[in-house]
């Protein structure tokens, strides 16, 4: 499909009002763009339905639009389009977006740009993430618990700092709820691509591996291990994915983004729109934990929760020394805990993961 009839696309695909106010004024122009297909049943859904409700706030008081299953070599001519277009605020919703929507902001200075996990900014670029890594601590404690096998999975994107970041805080709570765990890696460089996603999943379930983290868009690693009919466990990534309980799903990571969409918007509307950067998680709700399932035992139930009240309360932090880096050396002192900018531009894993990580 040729851009410009994917820009048309979008706007047919508005889901609120397009009128103008009685009095003149015209709605805020809003754009979404996601690196998948809005029914994913992931990420890029996710996004769309908290966009959804960012629209659904407003009413006809703004104009929404998306465009999705845009590959990232694609949207810095995305970008320019919805610029050119009008639209007053523009989110793109993928790591790889960045430096595209970066060069399209320098170029639209009256435009309101906002990249989702990423860490540049600019005048009129702000950059949102969520701490997602305080999410897989928990699920990682659980996995730990929950393998019979000793043997633990990741399904990995791209070796990009949030994944980096989510591998070694599952891995390193597995570990300590199991030392004997062992976790595999598996790396797809795709967000979004299902019969890939379930090939590794039941790659890993041939192997013995009988609990799965993904960390890719789709719900196809539950539905390959709910097909398996083997005792195997996994977690929504991104939204609840609560139709795979009471199995395999064990609990989920939940992305809440619906309140910093409205605030954002609010803020263009009013005009008091400034770039920042933002880095939310549980405490905030920007990142939600999914209800437990039934079959977690109820100590298992209890240690995840005391762990994530840990969290919220500030006692604990997931990447609390002494934490080695994968090579040996040295990186968190004994009760040192990483501080952000470390956390945001990791590029390595932790001491005991046996992945190599890929250009």
């Amino acid at each position: 499909m040729k851009l410009k009839s994917m820009i048309a696309g979008a706007m047919i695909a508005a889901v609120a009002g397009f009128s103008a106010y009685a009095d003149g004024h015209e709605p805020t122009k809003v754009a979404f763009v996601y690196v998948g297909p809005k029914d994913d049943g992931g990420w890029s859904q996710q996004h769309h339905a908290m966009a959804t409700e960012m629209a659904e706030h407003f009413g006809d008081a703004v104009e929404f639009s998306y465009l999705d299953a845009v590959p990232e070599a694609e949207s810095e001519r995305v970008f320019t389009q919805l610029a050119l277009a009008g639209n007053d605020i523009i989110f793109g919703t993928s790591f790889g977006y960045m430096d595209p929507m970066l060069a399209a902001a320098a170029r639209f200075p009256d435009v309101k740009f906002e990249h989702a996990t990423g860490y540049k900014t600019s005048d009129n670029m702000s950059n949102y993430g969520a701490r997602f890594y305080e999410g897989r601590a928990i699920m990682g404690h659980i996995a730990g618990r929950m393998t019979e096998t000793n043997k633990i999975g990741y399904i990995a994107s791209f070796p990009v700092p949030e994944v980096l970041r989510g591998m070694s805080s599952a891995y390193v709570h597995a570990k300590k709820a199991n030392p004997d765990v062992e976790m595999t890696v598996v790396w797809l460089n795709t967000w979004f691509d299902p019969p890939k996603e379930a090939d590794a999943t039941q790659a890993m379930i041939d192997q013995g591996i009988d609990v799965v983290l993904a960390h890719t868009d789709s719900i196809a690693p539950l539905q390959t291990i709910q097909a398996s009919g083997q005792r195997v466990f996994g977690f929504g990534q991104a939204a609840d994915m609560i139709q795979f309980a009471p199995a395999p799903r064990l609990s989920s990571i939940i992305d809440n983004w619906a309140p910093y969409y409205i605030a954002r918007v609010q803020a263009v509307k009013d005009g008091t729109w400034e770039s920042a950067a933002t880095w939310h998680g549980i405490e905030e709700e920007m990142v939600g934990i999914g209800a437990f399932s039934e079959a977690l035992p109820e100590d298992v139930r209890a240690e995840a929760q005391a762990l994530m009240e840990s969290i919220v309360s500030g006692e604990y932090h997931p990447f609390t020394g002494p934490l080695n880096k994968q090579d040996g050396s040295a990186w968190l002192a004994d009760g040192e805990v990483a501080n952000v900018g470390d956390l945001l531009g990791m590029g390595f894993v932790v001491e005991g993961l046996d992945v190599e990580i890929p250009n």
